[in-house]
């Protein structure tokens, strides 16, 4: 087939897709699967071919994903059920002090949402931004805003949450560099569409906190015993240093500034996404959790609370892995490759590009992170390119899956009827918010792109 052909059946497939999940409401993974079939057959694959990609794409990303999303949501869940997250939270407050509580609050959900899910962070934490807000006599936005940059940064960039360890498989290069870069392109970001735009949006937007209910405690003025601070910041910065090691190591091998050797290896062992993250979760099990009263069995119950929730991404995730595969061994990952060096245009962009596209039409930011991954996932291994170039890649789907939430997307409802926003209202502080997240942190990523590639 042409270039021309193998193209249009790809981005065909896309509207394909997009229809599926819009207008007939079929799940995403079953979407996903559909289509990997539809794009194989079309593109001449023999029925064969085509269920051999099916095999070899879900078991080559599920191999590695159904470990580290399983035992990262085992590890947030205990931090979280066992007050981890609300004394980091606390903890923040007091080291930040009063005048700066909209930075402590972006700081804290830039951490908490390492080891929790965006909307956990969100319900734990906005019970401070209500109850700060009563007492400054300020927009909720002022300081719900802060804190929800900081989820949102994290929660798209930084492992080991699920999105960016979806796309970091797919297109194959190791967490430790989507972590430096999670954190040199996100904290920056946070700190625009955070502090800085939440201190403008609320003097535009009066959005008052709710009414105190007698019967509820305040987050703030809680007194039950919390574990220790440096404890939970030890746990939630164990996995990452440890990752970040072995691709320090890895490094030194390759430029051959560091020795192989037994204890190197060791190293690298203990840093692998599996192992890290193994040992934190075990860490947060025993010491915020059985040695402050919690007994095995409800650490147990904690464990199968989380893994709930991720199977859902394990699976999705997979199915994403089959697309990828079905572009591979159909030629269409080739034509693209080529077009783009024809054409001189940047991988990069294509790949932020696409990630607004479906993340604007059908709101869901890992099934936008996910198809993207998967379309640029060929061009990558085709043209090559390094772990660094693969890495801002990976930080461009994750900016471009987080433009423009608005009504099709979940959060947008729960950011809006949990704050007490009209539409309007959540349009012009969440959805701006978020675009604003989107817009930073790639013009970052088209900086670092310049200079480092």
């Amino acid at each position: 087939m042409t270039t021309f052909e193998l193209l249009a059946i790809t981005f065909l497939s896309v509207g394909l897709l997009l229809l599926f999940v819009l207008r007939f409401k079929i799940h995403a993974f079953i979407s996903l699967i559909l289509i990997s079939i539809l794009v194989g057959l079309a593109t001449g694959m023999h029925f064969e071919q085509v269920l051999t990609s099916i095999q070899e794409g879900m078991a080559g990303v599920l191999g590695y994903i159904a470990i580290v999303v399983g035992i990262g949501a085992i590890f947030g869940e205990i931090l979280q059920d066992t007050g981890g997250v609300e004394s980091l939270a606390k903890s923040m407050l007091n080291k930040f002090g009063e005048k700066k509580s909209s930075w402590a609050l972006m700081t804290s959900g830039f951490l908490i949402a390492i080891p929790v899910f965006f909307e956990v962070g969100f319900i734990i934490l906005v019970p401070i931004a209500f109850a700060l807000a009563r007492k400054a006599g300020k927009s909720v936005l002022f300081y719900a805003i802060p804190m929800m940059a900081g989820l949102a940064v994290t929660h798209a960039f930084i492992p080991p949450t699920p999105g960016p360890i979806a796309v970091a498989q797919i297109i194959d290069v190791p967490l430790g560099w989507i972590i430096l870069f999670g954190f040199i392109i996100g904290f920056p970001t946070a700190i625009v569409a955070g502090p800085i735009f939440g201190k403008y949006i609320a003097n535009k937007i009066y959005i008052a906190p709710p009414e105190i209910d007698p019967d509820l405690v305040d987050i703030t003025t809680e007194k039950k015993e919390l574990p220790s601070f440096r404890w939970v910041l030890f746990l939630i910065g164990l996995p990452l240093v440890l990752i970040l090691l072995r691709t320090i190591i890895d490094l030194g091998y390759k430029e051959n500034w560091m020795q192989v050797n037994i204890y190197w290896d060791a190293l690298k062992f203990l840093g692998h996404p599996f192992i890290a993250l193994l040992i934190a979760t075990l860490f947060a099990g025993y010491f915020v959790g059985v040695r402050r009263g919690f007994s095995p069995s409800q650490i147990m119950r904690i464990s199968n609370a989380a893994l709930a929730p991720a199977g859902l991404i394990i699976l999705v995730t997979g199915a994403g892995g089959v697309f990828k595969q079905i572009l591979v061994d159909s030629g269409v990952g080739e034509s693209l490759a080529g077009l783009l060096t024809e054409y001189h245009i940047s991988p990069v962009v294509l790949a932020y590009i696409i990630a607004i596209i479906i993340r604007v039409t059908q709101g869901s930011a890992t099934v936008a992170m996910i198809t993207a991954a998967g379309m640029i996932a060929p061009v990558v291994e085709i043209l090559g390119l390094g772990d660094i170039e693969k890495s801002l890649i990976v930080v461009a789907i994750a900016a471009g899956s987080t433009m423009l939430s608005h009504v099709n997307d979940s959060g947008f409802w729960l950011i809006g009827k949990y704050l007490g926003m009209d539409e309007r209202q959540t349009l012009k502080s969440w959805t701006v918010m978020e675009s604003l997240i989107s817009v930073f942190s790639f013009i970052i990523v088209l900086i670092l792109t310049f200079i480092l590639t």
